[in-house]
């Protein structure tokens, strides 16, 4: 259940509640691929760094160790020793892009695992019970995910298909929830919006899948490629037609300029693999820019990664050491530096919250929309 707590004209500051906790809003999720950060980060480490949300792949949990072994022990919350909310995404995204040959039909999806080639059949119904198996609290729709630029006819068709492919899942997900040997009864299922670059595509498929009433709704097929300026503005399409009492869940999505534009425009939830991708090469984020700690002029730097941080990183070790650590290519560089970007986002969403409530959100997003996205 959702609760709109304070509006600053689009923005929205929220209470998600879910069976594994409330989640404040908006909230980064982070990304936990094959149920770890990768970057040597524990779950124990995620409370530490105040992570909300854990978000972890269907796809890869499918191909190793397997969704029934998860099942087997009781889900991925006792498997990964997290008690907080968890969001599996559908594994479609996966299956169009690490799959190099793969068939795709009304029944779903046939490619060739990544892993080992074996031949995998994934359709609606298949998603949903892997994500069943997880236990996770929310569960992502089975949907294609379409390459941008694409053609209008395309697009059109795979919307219309993405739209049968959702009703199959609320259906196949009502029945696993009723089942006494589900591992969560309670799990979510959200609907994802696609559309490519199309306006009339996106708001058509908006206006479709709201009827379904489903617990949440995802832009989902944006920022893979296309300039900022279309994700902006499809955005701003879209969410006039998104429920107001549902989630609004942005995937993908991006850097802190990203997400405070995106907020300015209704969205609730984000994720992205790029802060802990960027951290394991040394690029951070600070409240002053972004910096790149392999840099030479770092080398006596006792400072911290930023002066004003107080994550576990910047309180402990200096800009010296951790290039040394680089250098050196010691794994404690990585595991040091992941700490500090993820952080930096939980505590940019707090001040986000903090600033919708306050009525300052547009000072708060004028004066950072640019400047936490530039390279010191």
């Amino acid at each position: 259940m959702l609760t709109v707590l304070k509006k600053q004209g689009r923005a929205r500051r929220c209470e998600f509640k879910t069976v594994h906790g409330t989640v404040q809003t908006p909230a980064f999720m982070n990304v936990a691929t094959s149920a770890a950060i990768k970057g040597a980060l524990s779950t124990i480490d995620l409370k530490e760094i105040r992570c909300q949300v854990m978000l972890c792949n269907t796809y890869h949990l499918h191909v190793r160790p397997g969704d029934e072994l998860i099942k087997d022990l009781d889900g991925l919350h006792k498997f990964t020793n997290w008690s907080g909310p968890i969001l599996t995404d559908s594994g479609g995204f996966q299956v169009f892009s690490l799959a190099k040959l793969r068939h795709i039909k009304e029944e779903g999806v046939t490619f060739a695992s990544h892993v080992d080639g074996r031949r995998i059949f994934m359709g609606p119904e298949e998603s949903m019970r892997i994500q069943s198996n997880l236990g996770s609290t929310i569960a992502m729709a089975f949907d294609e995910c379409v390459e941008n630029p694409a053609k209008y006819d395309y697009a059109k068709m795979s919307c219309e298909r993405t739209v049968r492919w959702l009703e199959r899942c609320k259906a196949e997900m009502d029945r696993l929830n009723s089942l006494p040997d589900t591992v969560n009864p309670d799990q979510l299922l959200f609907g994802i919006n696609q559309g490519c670059t199309f306006d009339d595509l996106r708001i058509e498929n908006m206006k479709q899948i709201a009827k379904l009433d489903l617990d949440g709704y995802a832009i989902g097929g944006l920022a893979v490629g296309e300039p900022k300026e279309d994700m902006y503005r499809i955005i701003s399409a879209v969410e006039p037609y998104m429920p107001e009492n549902k989630p609004r869940y942005l995937m993908g999505v991006g850097t802190p300029g990203n997400i405070l534009e995106a907020v300015s425009r209704g969205v609730d939830l984000f994720d992205c693999v790029m802060p802990s991708r960027n951290a394991r090469h040394g690029h951070l984020f600070t409240w002053n820019g972004i910096i790149n700690i392999n840099n030479a002029k770092y080398e006596r730097d006792l400072s911290p990664i930023d002066d004003s941080c107080d994550c576990p990183t910047c309180k402990s070790f200096s800009r010296a050491y951790i290039r040394h650590l680089f250098k050196s290519k010691e794994m404690l560089a990585m595991r040091l530096c992941v700490m500090h970007n993820l952080y930096f986002y939980n505590n940019l969403m707090e001040r986000i919250r903090d600033s919708i409530e306050n009525d300052e959100f547009d000072l708060f997003k004028d004066k950072y929309v640019d400047l936490l996205d530039t390279r010191i």
